[in-house]
């Protein structure tokens, strides 16, 4: 019986393909930090960038796309990608803040699973291109919010708890850092230590290959959508706790980033090859990229050019030695 392809994670410390984006990406990191440093140290005289304080308060803001992007990498390392995030950060959002009390997060984290679900179905079931199929759903979720606040910005506000997640610190670390690492240590899990992580990259790989070899791509695709989701909506929820309540639109800023980030850290968006190490460092470059555009003032039209060429010029890098097979 045909095995299956292994998570590509080496054994022991070598420089392999999938280590070379990440080595890269970490330099980047050291660039950015450099170049906001001498930046904030010409304008205002301080290194800002370089402070404890300011770099968690950096990577408190930054676990709500680190969030997303662990999810979508799960769907794109199986040769998808999932472009109903934007309002499925929203709609989970909503509805918590909608619903209320002990109640909240569950059907923050419920509206993504059923959303996620929806995709999975779609895709590996009715075999719908998922870029296609998924900005129908996006479409979809966002008619269902207008119609449910009204075309208004709902006046319903995050419970305590969501609160707490968002903003709280233990002994000075921010609560949302450690969800983000909670996320982060399920998704390094599932991807190195079970089947269904080496059957995502299995299918990525080559699905018709994963089916003959015994692995039940529909589940897995399913599966891997429904985690997405979930991990949207469980954002979303933590969102509306930062902002103490959910809005029009909030989930629209992450889509581009998430991407980026997933694409940075060398998952390949053909599929089949990555790893979530390459993930973390990716969403921690894009959110000091974009803390020091922030400090520059560069506008947000900016910030998009510059995450979309990112994305190609990643592409450019890493994808071209791909040999893609039908």
């Amino acid at each position: 019986m045909t095995s299956l392809p292994q998570d590509p994670t080496p054994s022991r410390f070598k420089l392999g393909e999938d280590d070379k984006p990440i080595v890269m990406s970490a330099g980047f990191i050291l660039v950015i930090l450099a170049v906001g440093t001498i930046y904030t140290l010409y304008t205002q005289g301080t290194a800002t960038l370089l402070s404890p304080e300011y770099l968690l308060q950096q990577l408190q803001v930054g676990a709500f796309l680190g969030i997303v992007a662990a999810g979508m990498m799960l769907v794109i390392l199986l040769g998808h990608i999932d472009l109903s995030i934007p309002w499925t950060i929203a709609a989970g959002a909503m509805m918590a803040t909608t619903v209320g009390g002990p109640m909240a997060i569950p059907v923050g984290l419920g509206v993504g699973l059923l959303v996620g679900l929806v995709n999975g179905l779609g895709v590996a079931y009715l075999r719908i291109p998922s870029m296609i199929f998924t900005l129908g759903v996006n479409a979809v979720m966002r008619g269902l919010m207008v119609a449910h606040t009204g075309g208004f910005a709902p006046q319903t506000a995050a419970t305590d708890l969501m609160q707490y997640l968002a903003v709280g610190k233990i002994l000075g670390i921010p609560v949302a850092l450690m969800v983000w690492a909670v996320v982060s240590i399920a998704v390094m899990l599932l991807l190195q230590r079970t089947a269904v992580g080496k059957s995502i990259y299995a299918i990525g790989n080559k699905e018709a290959a994963a089916y003959l070899a015994g692995v039940p791509t529909k589940r897995v695709i399913v599966t891997a959508f429904c985690l997405c989701g979930m991990l949207a909506g469980l954002s979303g929820t933590l969102l509306a706790g930062y902002s103490t309540k959910a809005y029009q639109g909030m989930g629209d800023a992450y889509l581009l980033p998430a991407i980026a980030a997933v694409v940075i850290g060398g998952t390949h968006i053909l599929g089949g090859r990555g790893r979530y190490l390459g993930t973390l460092i990716g969403v921690i470059l894009i959110v000091l990229l974009n803390s020091v555009l922030s400090i520059m003032q560069m506008p947000e039209s900016g910030r998009q050019i510059i995450y979309g060429t990112v994305i190609i010029v990643m592409l450019l890098v890493y994808g071209r030695g791909r040999k893609v097979t039908s």
